[in-house]
């Protein structure tokens, strides 16, 4: 049973999974997440900041003393939208390495895609095409396929949730005709970038990843969040219709009162819940289960795997 760590250096997010493989399945030891903005101003500057990467340093110090205390046998580090887009990317991927130890490999966003779909679907008979959607900061992916085989399609998409923030939503809050905007480039982004062929027979969708969990515990009211009360939950898309609405009627300030929303998660929430949103429509479902197994856990088994 090999104990695997697993650091994910995301656009918004910088995450730990520390978790024994076996059986095909990760089981969680300890998961952590701390947000980072790793990509703020990405998208604009085309280089990751010096205040961006200090937060993120912070995060990983942490985490190496969790890996050291756990004894895991490998440490995989994942880097994602953010680190593939930025100028300086490689440079700080060497830091990375020499301070902490992490070899974070600079996926493309094929191979993110497949590691989520992996992850999401662990354990799970053969069944339903099923979509995996896992909405990031700099980017979102669609992974198309049925648990235990190989995806038959996949995508991944300059789209997320600080990017669109950054290019849609200039006021506080912001107005309707920027929401509006933002919902349309992400429908036209689901549309051309997921052929109909893969949309449509479709019959059930999970989604992953930070913005998916917040919206089942702003759904559920959850305080203090409450990861098994999130693992499985069926968010319906009436329901994300209602938070979008709500939320962003609200400044960045109420906001970050919400029930069930971390304050960190405020300032994208509204292009994170567009996103979802929109997605639902575009595969013609009624709502998404929600899944605390993602790209970390897929990770985890490709590692185990010795991939």
């Amino acid at each position: 049973m090999p104990r695997i760590a697993v650091v994910d250096l995301g656009t918004n997010s910088t995450r730990l999974l520390v978790a024994d493989v076996e059986d095909g399945v990760a089981g969680e030891l300890e998961r952590r997440t701390v947000v980072t903005r790793l990509g703020e101003g990405v998208d604009a500057s085309g280089r990751l900041s010096d205040a961006a990467m200090a937060r993120v340093d912070a995060a990983l110090g942490s985490f190496r003393e969790v890996i050291d205390r756990l004894g895991a046998e490998r440490v995989v580090g994942v880097a994602t939208s953010a680190m593939r887009d930025a100028e300086n990317g490689p440079a700080y991927r060497d830091r990375v390495r020499e301070r902490f130890g992490v070899e974070a490999r600079t996926i493309s966003g094929d191979r993110e895609a497949s590691l989520t779909f992996r992850g999401a679907t662990a354990g799970r008979e053969e069944g339903v095409s099923t979509v995996v959607v896992d909405i990031g900061g700099g980017s979102t992916e669609y992974v198309v396929g049925r648990p235990r085989e190989q995806p038959g399609f996949h995508v991944s998409t300059r789209m997320g949730s600080v990017r669109h923030t950054e290019r849609f939503l200039a006021q506080d809050p912001p107005t309707r005709e920027e929401v509006a905007a933002l919902s349309a480039d992400a429908e036209r982004i689901v549309t051309e970038e997921v052929p109909a062929e893969f949309r449509e027979p479709t019959e059930h969708g999970i989604a992953v990843a930070g913005t998916a969990t917040t919206l089942a515990a702003i759904d559920q009211e959850l305080d203090p969040y409450d990861p098994d009360r999130v693992h499985g939950y069926r968010l319906e898309l009436g329901a994300c219709e209602r938070m979008l609405g709500m939320l962003a009627e609200l400044p960045l300030d109420e906001r970050r009162r919400v029930t069930g929303l971390h304050p960190d998660r405020a300032p994208s929430i509204v292009a994170g819940a567009a996103i979802l949103m929109e997605s639902i429509r575009a595969f013609g479902l009624d709502g998404v289960e929600i899944s605390e197994a993602d790209i970390l856990h897929g990770a985890a088994l490709a590692a185990a795997d010795g991939e």
